[in-house]
């Protein structure tokens, strides 16, 4: 059995045991959160209908935060003297998919 989930804007193939990394998620490391099913498959059944994805959950678990790539953001201009060098990485959260209930 897996679901399709929508996580951090993006959209996950999960089943029961997976471990992802998503978006920053409030909670500390421990805590159980819901994803919002949008697909859920069993077998040869699949769900898609929104009443019925109502009364389906998807429960994960926080494992912890980290911390995406390190990316370089560079500004130039040619001629003028202009430099600019900045950095950022996107803080994330690892989650455990403890249970798919339909």
């Amino acid at each position: 059995m897996y679901a399709i989930v929508r996580a951090g804007g993006r959209q996950e193939k999960v089943s029961v045991g997976d471990v992802l990394t998503v978006d920053k998620v409030a909670g500390e490391a421990g805590e159980s959160i819901d994803l919002q099913p949008l697909l859920l498959v069993d077998g040869s059944t699949v769900t898609a209908a929104s009443d019925k994805l109502a009364a389906a959950s998807v429960t994960a678990e926080i494992l912890g935060a980290t911390k995406g790539p390190k990316i370089t953001i560079q500004h130039y201009k040619n001629k003028t003297g202009y430099k600019r060098r900045q950095g950022h990485r996107q803080p994330l959260t690892e989650v455990k998919i403890t249970a798919i209930n339909a």
